[in-house]
């Protein structure tokens, strides 16, 4: 991914030069997706040299081979102006200053040959100066690349788009004290020593690729090594490189990529295609990590994990993130996006594939819930905002913005759908197809629609519509009973809010999953009007239309619906008139995992919102007193969460999501123009009244999760469900404020003995004002000061606590030399820290948005992605009460409106303030 406008998807004609004048950059303009033209010529192949150092000179000789009709017309190649051009040879002839021109973005030659020819570039470059963390990079002492989406064009001139591949040879010289570990892609086909201490390594990879798919690794670091058999028979040798301090904190990785190949073939059948496979930790890394063909480079907080230093999430997102880099060999790798507007085939495609994998590993149920969560709290909310796009968006300024939870987990759950309709094995046939008709080429996601079609004999047009449209389908479902004739019928009405600047929408594909339950909590046998099947349990009704309706028969008596069984469709549902006593039937009865869930969550979600409502329209007493007037915390409800609680057939994991209530972000559609600090205060109220009423519940429920003396640390799915379900209980009884919890919190805080009960204790006094969070945050600090991993926990902590008032704290601890601002994991764990308080962040004075405006336009100096990143957080403005819309508008505004700000930022916050 990279800073600088290009040509990543558009033929661009060669910009105009002016002899001896500066060209001015012109504002920001955007590439459409319509506009894409295959380039004039292909890459057949790539020589790669880097001579590595403060200064590093790249050469690259480049194969052209023609792919025009007529007279050869001008080579325009992409650059950035942080690459300074040494020579250019054509055809073996070295060209003089007047047979080219450059400028910031391009290498433009007018006069080329006819047929192919080569092209020899020698650039020098500066790795340490590099704080974009895009291209060639040096991270504390190791060299590294990150070239997805456009980084490549910063380590030399080149077609930096996804449509043109071709095969590699790199070769690598380092001083080889400094760098004994030289890596790129492929196989290692040579190496050997230099005159001067230095040394080489040549590698060779067979495979056409796209060159944001390049990696190179130079540097002093240690190294686990594996095997892995695959099922044809093939040895392929695996490896995990770190800094030598880290070597013990890769074995969960290595296993978690064992199990990802194994399971890969299982599956669908796809097996890994070279001999090595290399995997590199890097601490400054903008992303999580980067899939490049047999060389997966990885921010280090997503490969290190020890019992001491690592939390069951830490643990569960290793093993995901491990197997979705590796997923991306034949999803991203084998076969590619043709432009980067679609990156949903690869990425929504991989996420799907993880999100597979994980369940696989772990707890189906709960990882579904976990994915739903996500996507409400982050998509959802991006569906309805100012930057909604389709998971297939028609346009972009920066490509770096477009890495979105839109692109990356709507465009799972749309995947998803494929797979509920045509069934596992469909499906498989499918994907089958995909791969027998694209290996080796860069395709779109029209390309994987119609091999899905085309496999299973189906018409999929209107899955086709989710591509092109934004925004979140909202669902209205009426049922009714007829007992004289014992028909139930389901009646729908779909519906997309039109986002700002969008055409309108269409009807979607939208699988309803739906069972019906008898008052004994009895799943009933179905039978649908006009369809064949008859008997099941469950079915799944095709909504594709604005209006439907559906009719079951020889139904006996008055049935409860369960309605969008395992979130099968990503929609917003209303269910006409849908009681409590439904909720709480469901709650007890649901034999779908994630509807039973949803079924406490709903009940959560009334409450909450009508505790709100009555917190605003009453100004009698205080907010207690108001809430307590309003009905506060009903006994229907604790009972519900009380029979949860106590259910011992229940997933511990399961049973903590279930008791959790959900975030603001979710409730949004129902509180318009919400004030959130009283959301905050609200939520706040309900979590110790629980807390006071399910006290004697909670206590046994610690008590009995807890580690037997002298039990090892292991994060399998049964062990990490115990500790969820104790930190979760512990979190409810600190809510009380209760002097005697507190010191309770303290002690277990003291005598953890793996991270997860350690980082939970934490949590759990961070909102408290008293002296033992100061206490804890101060042992803990000395304790971890020299891992900087753990200590981003800290900060985050600390940044996102809703002590009021805490902004002074935060402002004190950017001070503190744990904070560097240029490593984009602080930037996340400081300042999107504090953007999660809903206290602070949105403190009435707004200067909260002052604190964050500053960071944005600080940070926009050093790193234009992390800085968009940031920007983000504002992007929810209109969501808000009318004073705290003010003050978040005026800090956008004073965003757009700096001098040199970046493409990056600029195209977020103007998206931002757009009607």
């Amino acid at each position: 991914m990279e800073t600088g406008q290009g040509s990543s998807t558009v033929t661009v004609s060669p910009p105009e030069i002016l002899a001896g004048k500066e060209i001015q950059p012109s504002a920001p303009k955007a590439i459409l997706r319509t506009d894409y033209r295959p380039t004039p010529y292909l890459v057949s192949n790539v020589h790669l040299t880097f001579l590595l150092g403060d200064t590093t000179r790249v050469k690259s000789k480049l194969s052209f081979v023609p792919n025009y009709q007529g007279t050869p017309p001008a080579l325009a190649l992409d650059g950035r102006k942080d690459i300074k051009l040494v020579s250019v040879s054509l055809a073996g002839k070295q060209l003089s200053s007047g047979q080219y021109q450059v400028t910031d973005k391009h290498l433009v030659i007018e006069t080329l040959p006819n047929g192919n020819f080569d092209l020899e570039v020698e650039v020098d470059v500066k790795p340490k100066e590099n704080t974009s963390l895009e291209g060639l990079y040096n991270s504390s002492g190791t060299f590294c690349t990150q070239c997805e989406a456009e980084g490549f064009r910063g380590i030399t001139y080149f077609y930096d788009r996804p449509d043109v591949m071709a095969k590699y040879v790199t070769r690598v010289e380092a001083d080889k004290k400094a760098c004994p570990v030289l890596l790129s892609n492929g196989n290692l086909v040579d190496e050997g020593a230099l005159d001067n201490g230095r040394h080489f390594a040549v590698w060779e990879d067979p495979f056409k690729k796209p060159c944001y798919l390049f990696a190179l690794v130079a540097g002093d670091l240690a190294h686990s090594q594996d095997t892995f058999t695959t099922m044809s028979g093939r040895k392929v040798d695996l490896r995990i490189f770190v800094q030598h301090k880290n070597i013990k904190k890769v074995d969960f990785a290595m296993q978690s990529l064992k199990h990802a190949m194994k399971w890969d073939e299982d599956t669908f059948g796809l097996e890994y295609d070279l001999d090595l496979f290399n995997i590199v930790a890097v601490d400054d890394f903008n992303m999580g990590a980067m899939e490049n063909k047999s060389l997966n480079i990885f921010n280090s907080r997503l490969v290190l994990a020890s019992p001491q230093t690592a939390t069951d999430m830490d643990y569960a997102r290793i093993e995901g993130v491990v197997g979705h880099e590796y997923f991306h060999n034949w999803t991203g790798d084998r076969v590619t996006c043709r432009d980067w507007f679609q990156l949903t085939l690869k990425e929504g495609l991989t996420v799907f594939r993880d999100q597979e994998f994980s369940s696989d590993m772990n707890s189906r149920p709960v990882k579904r819930i976990e994915d739903v969560v996500r996507l409400r709290t982050a998509q959802f909310s991006e569906d309805s905002g100012p930057i909604a796009h389709p998971i297939r968006p028609e346009s972009y300024i920066k490509m770096d913005n477009f890495y979105t939870v839109t692109v990356y987990e709507k465009g799972a759950e749309i995947i998803r759908v494929y797979h509920t309709l045509l069934g596992k094995e469909g499906f498989r046939k499918g994907l089958d197809l995909y791969f027998k008709r694209h290996d080796g080429q860069a395709v779109t996601c029209d390309d994987f629609l119609a091999a899905m079609a085309d496999a299973n004999g189906q018409d999929l047009s209107t899955v086709a519509r989710w591509y092109h449209q934004a925004g979140t389908p909202k669902l209205e479902v009426s049922t009714s009973y007829d007992s004289s004739a014992q028909t139930y019928t389901i009646q729908t009405k779909q519906s997309t809010p039109m986002p700002s600047g969008h055409a309108a929408m269409q009807p979607v594909m939208l699988p309803l999953a739906v069972a019906l339950f008898d008052k004994n909590g009895h799943e009933m046998s179905l039978k649908l009007k006009g369809s064949k099947d008859s008997g099941r349990k469950s079915t799944v009704l095709r909504v594709d239309k604005e209006e439907q309706e559906f009719v079951f028969t020889d139904v006996a008596s008055q049935p409860v619906p369960s309605l969008l069984r395992d979130f099968s469709a990503p929609v917003k549902m209303e269910v006409k008139g849908q009681t409590d006593e439904d909720l709480i039937f469901l709650l007890a009865h649901d034999t779908d995992a994630f509807n039973k869930w949803e079924a406490g969550q709903r009940l959560a979600k009334k409450l909450l919102v009508k505790l709100y409502q009555a917190a605003t329209t009453s100004d009698k007493g205080d907010l207690e007193e108001r809430l307590e007037s309003a009905g506060g915390v009903s006994s229907s409800i604790v009972n519900a969460f009380r029979a949860v609680l106590q259910d011992s057939s229940l997933d511990g994991a399961f049973v903590s999501a279930a008791i959790t209530l959900p975030a603001s972000t979710e409730l949004r559609d129902d509180i318009p123009h919400m004030n959130p600090v009283l959301l905050y205060q609200v939520r706040k109220y309900v979590v110790k009244t629980l807390a006071q009423q399910l006290r004697p519940q909670l206590e046994a429920t610690v008590k009995h999760n807890d580690d037997p003396a002298g039990q090892t640390y292991s994060p399998d799915a049964k062990s990490a469900a115990r500790r969820a379900l104790k930190n979760k209980a512990l979190a409810y009884l600190a809510a009380l404020g209760d002097a005697a919890v507190t010191q309770q919190v303290l002690n277990r805080f003291g005598t953890a003995t793996n991270m997860t009960d350690k980082i939970s204790a934490l949590a759990a006094l961070i909102d408290s004002d008293g002296t033992e969070r100061q206490i804890a945050l101060d042992e803990f600090y000395e304790e971890w000061k020299d891992d900087s991993l753990v200590i981003l926990k800290w900060l985050g902590l600390q940044t996102g606590s809703n002590v009021k008032g805490n902004l002074h704290n935060v402002q004190q601890l950017l001070k503190h030399p744990a904070v560097n601002i240029t490593n984009p994991n602080t930037c996340y764990s400081v300042f999107l820290g504090f953007a999660r308080s809903p206290v602070n962040f949105h403190a009435e004075d707004g200067s909260g948005y002052k604190f964050m405006a500053d960071s944005t336009l600080e940070v926009d100096k050093i790193n234009n992605q992390v800085a968009s990143r940031l920007v983000s957080c504002f992007t929810s403005w209109r969501q808000l009460d009318s004073e705290r819309q003010a003050m978040m508008k005026s800090a956008l505004q004073r965003i757009v409106e700096t001098n040199g700000l970046s493409d990056n930022v600029f195209e977020i916050a103007s998206k931002a303030l757009q009607d």
